[in-house]
């Protein structure tokens, strides 16, 4: 079978993955004819001659038709008059020797091929008047330089397998597609882009998305383009991915044209679509990220949730685990309070909102699980005094009803109207782990917790909605008019506004409509399956009107889901989402529903509603953002963005702009924003009354406790930029007097000024030191903070903030099991051994240790019950809410010591992976090809739809000599034996097993494969386990050495980590 979808490893860590589909050119059917040279007159300047260099450098995947594209482009220059030279070497772009072409051609380049001042002097070139040509890859090309990336018109952003396509020419004037038809078929590999070029450049050509398969840009898909860039000019095709392109006239006459108007040797009309075309490059009227800035407000987090801005600019951020923090305008970051919170499973502190008028009366309003055994949530009203948070003067504004004995969906987030009214989501509180990944609606006797239709579906419940209520100065509330139940109706609770939603967990206000948008999050089934319903998808929904928003009976578009009898294991039929009908016995609301409203934005797992995102697993939305002409704000964003809400994807750290129809009820364009920046999962959005976007990153840590973590605010830049403030010690903690020294290593200012340093190390806010560097002792105990102000030439600061707790050292927690990547099955029961040494507490209490493990899938994880002690075990129980799906074990240890008088108590966490026995080849964590390999096509493995009838869904395939696939961490302790369900030719195969790195690691097991005489066709094959890396917690790889296969799954055969 043909691959769909290819994974490609950098090579730079074993955790980076980048999307590459495959590239296997076989025999090819191209429309055009197929001929020899191909010779063009000049229009209006036949006779004049150029240079033109070809560089063609790789630092990425290497394409195979580089030699016929260079033979190619020589044989034109030849025929056509101009002096074409070819280099891999990226010495040659200095001033003096770029100076002697009039063009670059890019030829199939990737990956990083040019230093700094490399870079440099091509940006000189091209604002001196120089061309630049882009061929294919090109676009594949200089991620870290978002010049580049302005200058190319658009980044790569994926592609399907090869295949025939459609091409539509949009300019026929241009030179570069003078030659061709009007619309034609070709064979290419067909990339799409981001941000789409049009936005900025001149397009040339089209391609119909309606023509080919998986293409993810929609009715405006460019592949072609060109613009005007200060001096010089670009030029680009996506065409030419394979050798044949290279003997097409037509494609030869495409060629040629845009090399010519690239050197200025032929004049074309480069205007941009919209409105660029003029000055820097790309230079629409859609803003670049170059125009915005990314500012960290505090990355010394743990578990960021949400956050709320003051007018007065205050910014209030909460954690999980029941800080309540306060980032100052000075950049100073206090803890307010501390709520007690329960935090297993997915519960804690959830959500905040500052009352409408906060700047009076101080009130703040948490959505929180009380660490009491009572199993519920609170939307509770606080007051605030300066920077501290009265825990006493709580007023639990409403209760919500839980249960905790499983998991998963907590909702939490808080939204105020402009009438005053509070928007609150509630998950379904429904485990989604028994359901093969669809609809969860168990209606047997004790099952109720694996039923969303005793909570979503359920009017009588609090739980899988958006509720609306207005606080009352009191604490108490009313319920304003309009919800969808009026009060008084029987079986029903009047605070639901809208109910049908499985985890709503990020909601947004318009301020102008008061218009509603919900995130809510989707299931986890792989495929579409006829007898059960659509696969896992996810929803983004503006709520302008109470209602009913079909879970768990439909989802998406209103695709319906089977009814399902989880005691036969029998499917009925599909669920009329116009009329559904709640007849569970969990049930306590009414039975006749409003007919399910769709979404109007929706992601799946195999499918998509939305292409500009294409897939989503977990959808983040802000609210809308407005712009106001009379702010006077250096941050706010720019009109452009007026009435769009702002979408992430908490899994792949991408961020949308959403524009909206005039009525506000339809969604008029979805575009990809802030691609050159870095995120690392986008947790919470939230424009603040400065205009500006406030962003919490969770970080890349499963449970939470991320050091990575952080809360940031993104500026549109109407000036110089502000400077980059970092802070590092060589110890936060220790016995009193504590000697620290700090150092600002990786401060700087991106508009390159020299910066200076202003340190305040204990908190007084009287400077202590200046200088990259500084040192301070901490001679009492207790908890500090040293802030870094970092100034730039134009007076711009930046500040970094770091805790140093003097008299108390963090705990030191070692877990001795499980072993970090060891193997497991769902189910079994495994043992847990953990040490735990703290000077200052001296003996230990292991009831202050404690064991969360959870269900891993694919980026998050979802925490099963918590368990205390220094040993013990726990269950990680069967799993069939996930078949096919990207899933294995985490284990979270968490311990909290004493304090030591006035040093506040410390928390050092540990987190293990543990992998699955029972491995699905295509949910690699990286794929590549050994350095020593050679081989045509894309480096590593690709996937593709699998025949075996065992089951699968997926497996591995097109997998050439050398290339690799590969886990991270394992640890292979009492596994004795690994197994691959894989398929052969009649050559047969060998997979070798190595540890540690692919090329030059220990072979730990070779598995002999013999023909099973067909590629779909599969069976079981084995390698005995032997060598001392076995017990090493790292990366293991599979390397075919010899032969062809397919592989569906693979197998770790023994023990593992589970319990004898």
């Amino acid at each position: 079978m043909k691959p769909q979808a290819k994974q490609v490893f950098g090579g730079r860590s074993l955790g980076r993955r980048v999307l590459r589909p495959t590239a296997r050119v076989g025999a090819v059917a191209v429309a055009l004819a197929v001929g020899a040279g191909v010779a063009v007159a000049h229009p209006g300047h036949g006779e004049e001659t150029f240079n033109a260099l070809v560089f063609s450098k790789t630092e990425g995947f290497r394409h195979d038709s580089i030699p016929a594209g260079i033979e190619a482009i020589e044989t034109l220059g030849a025929e056509n008059g101009f002096d074409v030279t070819a280099t891999e070497d990226a010495a040659v772009f200095t001033d003096e020797e770029l100076a002697r072409y009039e063009v670059v051609i890019w030829l199939s380049t990737t990956g990083d091929v040019l230093n700094d001042d490399q870079q440099a002097a091509f940006e000189r070139y091209i604002a001196g008047g120089g061309g630049y040509a882009g061929v294919h890859a090109a676009a594949d090309t200089e991620y870290d330089w978002p010049w580049y990336g302005e200058l190319v018109g658009g980044y790569f952003a994926g592609h399907p397998e090869p295949q025939q396509a459609t091409v539509t020419v949009e300019d026929p004037d241009h030179p570069s597609t003078a030659a061709l038809p009007a619309a034609f078929e070709r064979h290419d590999e067909w990339y799409d882009y981001a941000p789409n070029p049009r936005e900025n450049a001149h397009v040339l050509a089209t391609l119909d998305e309606g023509s080919y398969n998986g293409g993810t840009m929609g009715d405006d898909h460019p592949i072609s383009w060109c613009q005007d860039v200060e001096a010089g000019r670009a030029w680009y095709t996506g065409m030419g991915h394979t050798q044949e392109s290279y003997a097409e006239p037509e494609f030869l006459a495409h060629l040629l044209g845009g090399i010519r108007t690239a050197a200025g040797a032929v004049e074309a009309d480069c205007s941009g679509d919209a409105g660029g075309g003029e000055g820097e490059p790309g230079g629409g009227e859609q803003p670049l990220a170059e125009d915005f800035e990314k500012v960290t407000l505090d990355d010394n987090t743990s578990n960021p949730m949400e956050l709320a801005v003051a007018e007065d600019g205050r910014v209030f951020y909460i954690d999980r685990k029941g800080d309540v923090k306060v980032i100052g305008t000075d950049g100073a970051v206090t803890t307010a309070g501390t709520v007690p919170v329960y935090t297993g499973q997915e519960f804690g502190l959830l959500g905040i909102a500052l009352d409408p008028d906060f700047a009076d009366n101080g009130w703040l309003y948490l959505y929180y699980s009380p660490a009491a055994d009572e199993p519920v949530d609170r939307v509770s009203r606080f007051t605030v005094e300066g920077d501290s948070l009265d825990l006493a003067s709580e007023q639990v504004v409403l209760t919500v009803d839980t249960q905790r004995d499983e998991c998963c969906h907590a909702g939490g987030a808080l939204e105020f109207d402009t009438q005053g009214n509070l928007y609150i989501a509630t998950g379904d509180n429904t485990n989604p782990f028994a359901s093969d990944g669809y609809t969860p609606i168990d209606e047997r006797e004790g099952r109720a917790a694996w039923d969303a239709q005793r909570t979503s579906a359920n009017s009588d419940t609090l739980n899988g909605k958006v509720l609306r209520i207005t606080p009352q100065d009191d604490g108490s509330y009313t319920v304003p008019d309009g919800n969808l139940f009026a009060e008084g109706t029987e079986n029903t609770r009047p605070e639901i506004y809208a109910m049908g939603f499985r985890n709503p967990f990020r909601i947004g206000i318009d301020p102008t409509t008061d218009g509603l948008y919900v995130a809510d999050y989707g299931p986890d089934a792989g495929n579409v399956d006829p007898n059960r319903g659509p696969d896992g998808r996810v929803e983004w929904n503006i709520v302008n009107e109470p209602g009913f928003y079909g879970w768990p009976y439909c989802v998406g578009d209103n695709t319906p889901y089977n009814d399902y009898d989880f005691a036969t294991g029998t499917s009925g039929e599909t669920f009329d989402c116009s009329a559904p009908v709640n007849d569970s016995p969990h049930n306590t609301g009414v039975t006749e529903l409003p007919p399910a409203i769709p979404a109007e934005l929706w992601m799946g797992k195999s499918t998509t509603g939305s292409p500009e995102i294409g897939g989503s697993g977990a959808p983040m939305t802000s609210g809308a953002y407005r712009f106001d002409p009379d702010l006077a704000s250096d941050r706010k964003w720019p009109e452009e963005f007026d009435g769009s809400v702002i979408f992430a994807d908490w899994n792949d750290s991408r961020l949308f702009q959403v524009a909206l129809d005039e009525g506000r009820d339809q969604v008029s364009s979805v575009t990809r924003i802030f691609e050159e920046m870095s995120f690392n999962r986008p947790h919470a959005l939230r424009f603040g009354p400065d205009g500006a976007l406030y962003v919490i990153e969770w970080g890349s840590g499963f449970g939470g406790d991320n050091a990575d973590s952080g809360v940031y605010r993104v500026d549109h830049v109407q000036g110089n930029r502000a400077p980059i403030a970092r802070i590092t010690a060589d110890r936060t903690s220790g016995p009193a007097p504590l000697d620290v020294a700090f150092d600002s290593e990786g401060s700087h200012d991106p508009d390159g000024s020299d910066v200076t340093f202003s340190w305040d190390l204990d908190g007084d806010g009287a400077e202590d030191a200046t200088g990259p560097t500084a040192s301070h002792t901490y001679a009492e105990p207790g908890k500090y903070t040293a802030r870094l102000t970092v100034t730039d030439a134009d007076g711009r600061t930046a500040v970094s903030n770091l805790e140093i707790t003097s008299g108390n050292t963090a705990p030191e927690v070692t877990v001795n099991g499980p072993v970090n990547g060891g193997f497991f099955s769902f189910g079994d029961t495994i043992a847990y051994d953990v040490t735990v040494t703290d000077p200052e507490d001296g003996e230990i209490d292991c009831q202050d240790v404690v064991v969360q493990p959870a269900l891993g899938h694919d980026e998050h994880s979802h925490g099963y019950e918590q368990h205390r002690g220094c040993s013990g075990t726990f269950p990680l129980p069967g799993d069939e809410g996930h078949i096919g799906a990207n899933i294995f074990g985490t284990v979270t240890v968490t311990y909290t010591d004493q304090g030591n008088g006035d040093a506040p108590p410390l928390t050092t966490t540990e987190v293990l992976v543990l992998q699955p026995k029972h491995r699905e080849a295509e949910h690699f964590d990286a794929t590549g090809r050994l350095e020593s390999a050679g081989g045509g096509g894309d480096p590593g493995v690709s996937v593709e739809d699998t025949g075996d009838p065992a089951g699968g869904g997926k497996n591995i395939g097109h997998i050439d000599n050398g290339d690799w696939w590969a886990w991270e961490p394992t640890n292979l302790t009492h596994i004795d034996e690994v197994g691959l369900r894989a398929a052969t030719n009649q050559l047969g195969a060998t997979v070798e097993v190595r540890t540690g790195n692919p090329d030059t690691g220990p072979t730990v097991a070779t598995i002999e494969m013999e023909s099973t005489g067909d590629w779909q066709v599969y069976q079981d094959f084995t390698g005995a386990l032997s060598g001392d890396s076995l017990t090493a917690s790292g990366p293991l790889y599979f390397v075919k050495t010899s032969g062809e296969l397919n592989v569906n799954w693979v197998e770790f055969i023994g023990q593992g980590v589970t319990e004898p």
